[in-house]
């Protein structure tokens, strides 16, 4: 077995059922991660309060507080925490509403455990990338608002906004790739790390929030286009680019 890069890295696992929980905690210490199990929902935020990890896995269905509450308040305490949400729920609009309120990935259950490992690295490798320079520059501007990829937050005006994860992923796989069109099957795979099984509405409505936070006019977007049948394009207008 290959050493994991990631090894002691710590994992807080909030699952209410004995015995899912025993075993994925013994899979992933196994793997070399430091493993907190949590019972509940209140559990689980008194642990990720007490305590610093990398990364969070959440079953949904939890006593107390449910997974879509608690990873709501996570977020925004902490927007950069890899959360994985774990469940036995199928539908899809579930997994949709995961993915909205900030959650990186969603598995149902029952689950292949390599499955579930190859996701925890993915997860971990990506929060890497929150921090990792852009195209030299630590953040970005557009038009006339200013975005910092490490706080994965934005200045417009006088006022700081926060981004979440998915949003600043959206964004800055967009920045990265000006001035190209690139497909909404293209953004799920690389941001969201999952094969066109969600609608692809779900990018749109991250298109729409991109829009509402950066473009002067919405309606008229002038940085954030559509290419219909294809996809999106980012590009800045010669102005900005000119004073950047």
């Amino acid at each position: 077995m290959s050493k994991n890069k990631y090894a002691n890295s710590h994992i807080l696992l909030a699952e209410d059922e004995e015995t899912l929980a025993i075993g994925l905690e013994y899979n992933l210490k196994a793997e070399g991660y430091r493993v907190t199990w949590a019972r509940d929902g209140n559990e689980a935020m008194e642990t990720f309060h007490s305590d610093s990890f990398d990364l969070i896995i959440l079953d949904i269905m939890l006593p107390f507080r449910d997974g879509f509450d608690i990873a709501r308040d996570i977020r925004q305490e902490c927007p950069q925490m890899p959360i994985l949400m774990l469940t036995a729920r199928s539908k899809i609009e579930d997994r949709v509403h995961g993915l909205e309120i900030g959650a990186d990935d969603y598995m149902t259950k029952p689950f292949h455990l390599e499955e579930l490992l190859a996701r925890i690295k993915g997860m971990l490798r990506r929060k890497q990338w929150y921090t990792a320079p852009l195209r030299n520059k630590s953040d970005l501007v557009i038009g006339k608002t200013h975005v910092n990829f490490e706080t994965l937050t934005f200045q417009k005006g006088k006022k700081e906004h926060a981004l979440t994860p998915h949003e600043a992923m959206v964004l800055r796989y967009l920045v990265e790739h000006e001035g190209v069109i690139v497909s909404r099957k293209e953004l799920l795979e690389k941001v969201w790390n999952i094969v066109s099984d969600v609608d692809t509405r779900t990018v749109d409505n991250f298109i729409v929030r991109l829009r509402k936070y950066f473009e002067p006019n919405p309606k008229s977007p002038r940085y954030f286009k559509s290419v219909r049948s294809a996809g999106y394009m980012f590009k800045r207008a010669d102005k900005d680019e000119k004073s950047n």
